[in-house]
């Protein structure tokens, strides 16, 4: 699997006209490899270079993960004196034949530490190269699906299993720490993709919103939106409850939000714009009276990242293809009152398109 994944990424630097491009710790460098390094004090970094093995740079003690790797590289360490860093990557990079070339990196990645060195050791033009991975990374094999669909189901369980302890008067901490335990409980890796949101009343009008101390109150609406991790890929999920008795708008908007969710999954199908799915959940809450309430995309790519391409907005005309996951989570925000937001994982297949999560979208009485 990751020689196959090397042989698309050659292929596709070549496409681009890069000489090559440049790996740090990260989701990138994890799908390629199967390895793991987190963002640390320490840079490593995998330079590709189409016809050669590809060299890494990493610290001494993060050598042996390199038995792991399923294709030949030329690895350079270096210890715990940050002086002799440079040196390290330059003979790393010295006789590739990349002086005055373009080099591709991720610049959402890439840090200033990492790109000083490889500056050092090279010099020449480092460019956004992101295409060249994500386009890999959008299409999901089965293999990735089936982990994300087991995320979600994960995700699923969880919220579930948290539900009960859900009662006027619990705050929104108090139910975004149980929903974390619960993750954990049911399968998720401890990394999970976000930390959960849990916003009820007023503070769900605030799409990102943080849990706080807030009780919640009769009337409330409460928004969850949380997701899990396994095998390295994510789930985001987002449902929306009433506590005990609401009133007729809450009820109103609950449901325009949930037909403008289901226009959005009826609409993401191969060789549809990003911006059509986009446009068919906009406009079942634009024809509703409510457009100018709905302040984000409608969605976003998801696999090893949280997000990631293709990104379901207005503009983006991207067309969707068969492996692609991404959101459908349209919303309605009401300042000083409530919020409601809905949001599935859905794949394109080969003839349309499935949704991932199957936990109900009604509206449920909670409290």
């Amino acid at each position: 699997m990751s020689q196959s994944r090397l042989n698309r990424l050659c292929s596709n630097i070549e496409q681009q006209g890069l000489a090559a491009i440049a790996l740090n710790a990260g989701p990138s460098l994890n799908y390629l490899t199967g390895l793991q390094f987190h963002l640390m004090e320490r840079p490593v970094v995998m330079v590709i270079v189409p016809g050669h093995d590809p060299v890494i740079i990493l610290p001494e003690l993060e050598k042996l993960k390199l038995s792991q790797l399923q294709f030949p590289v030329q690895s350079f360490t270096y210890g715990e004196n940050p002086d002799l860093w440079q040196k390290t990557f330059t003979d790393a990079l010295q006789g590739l034949g990349l002086k005055g070339s373009r080099i591709g990196a991720e610049p959402r990645q890439l840090r200033l530490l990492e790109y000083t060195y490889l500056r050092g050791a090279v010099e020449a033009e480092y460019i956004d190269g992101t295409t060249a991975i994500s386009s890999l990374r959008a299409r999901k094999d089965a293999e990735e699906i089936a982990s994300m669909r087991q995320a979600v189901v994960i995700a699923e369980n969880a919220l579930k299993a948290t539900l009960p302890m859900i009662k006027i008067g619990v705050s929104e901490m108090d139910i975004a720490s149980e929903l974390f335990l619960q993750l954990i409980r049911n399968g998720s890796e401890i990394s999970i993709p976000f930390s959960p949101i849990v916003a009820a009343g007023p503070n769900g009008a605030n799409p990102h919103a943080k849990p706080s101390d807030r009780a919640i109150a009769e009337g409330d609406l409460l928004i969850i939106d949380w997701g899990a991790r396994f095998n390295g890929y994510a789930s985001d999920l987002t449902r929306t409850f009433a506590i005990g008795k609401i009133d007729e708008e809450a009820e109103k908007i609950h449901k325009i939000v949930q037909a403008a969710n289901r226009a959005g999954r009826e609409a993401t199908q191969p060789g549809v714009a990003c911006a059509s799915v986009d446009r068919a959940t906009r406009d079942v809450i634009e024809a509703a009276g409510y457009g100018e309430f709905f302040t984000h995309r409608t969605g976003h790519g998801i696999g090893m990242e949280c997000h990631e391409d293709p990104y379901i907005h207005a503009t983006n005309e991207q067309l969707l293809e068969e492996g692609n996951c991404c959101t459908v989570e349209p919303g309605i925000y009401l300042e000083g009152r409530n919020g409601v937001r809905i949001e599935d994982d859905v794949v394109v297949t080969a003839d349309g398109a499935e949704s991932l999560s199957t936990m109900s979208r009604e509206i449920v009485v909670l409290g």
